[in-house]
């Protein structure tokens, strides 16, 4: 069985998906075991291999690529390699229209002054995010992924920076509270 994939690749995010001197497209197609083609005139990585059915390396490489492409760098997009780990983006336009004015608006909201909300849902999330054109993008575990998310669509739907960072804060004490109970049951 063959795998073959295509992954649209902004201009300016093709020298993050080579590396230099090919170091980061040749660490991805070691390790998950397939071929990428760069298309820099297309704007296109072309990932492909033989793999096995039950085989998760080429998904792996598409969702690295993918990363790559929406703003993450390539040593944080090297957590997908994970066996946890993996990637997700919404389209903001899903929320706000094509309007550029409110795209720009909820784009700032997430950011923050100076990447300071950014960097607090990704430190009580425990996501990776990254904020790119229209899209935002996660890398982390389903359930860190998840609370990001909802971070997000609190913001874009209106909810005070305070009111998201208390509810990432209660869930983070409630996980903690699941664990510890967890350890004392064994």
């Amino acid at each position: 069985m063959s795998f073959h994939q295509i992954v649209k690749v902004p201009q300016e995010r093709i020298g993050a998906i080579i590396g230099k001197n090919g170091k980061v497209k040749e660490e991805i197609e070691h390790r998950c075991n397939v071929q990428i083609e760069i298309d820099s005139e297309m704007g296109t990585a072309i990932v492909s291999g033989s793999k096995p059915p039950d085989e998760m390396e080429p998904f792996k490489a598409t969702e690295m690529i993918s990363a790559i492409a929406r703003g993450f760098s390539p040593e944080r997009a090297y957590r997908i390699f994970g066996a946890e780990e993996t990637f997700h983006q919404i389209d903001l336009r899903d929320y706000v229209g094509k309007s550029s004015n409110a795209l720009e608006r909820i784009k700032g909201r997430i950011i923050g002054e100076g990447g300071r909300s950014r960097r607090t849902i990704e430190e009580l999330s425990g996501a990776y995010i990254s904020v790119y054109g229209h899209t935002v993008s996660f890398i982390g575990t389903y359930k860190q992924i998840k609370l990001a998310t909802d971070a997000i669509n609190m913001l874009t739907s209106g909810s005070m920076h305070k009111t998201v960072y208390t509810m990432l804060q209660e869930a983070r004490r409630k996980e903690k509270l699941d664990r510890m109970r967890l350890w004392e049951e064994q």
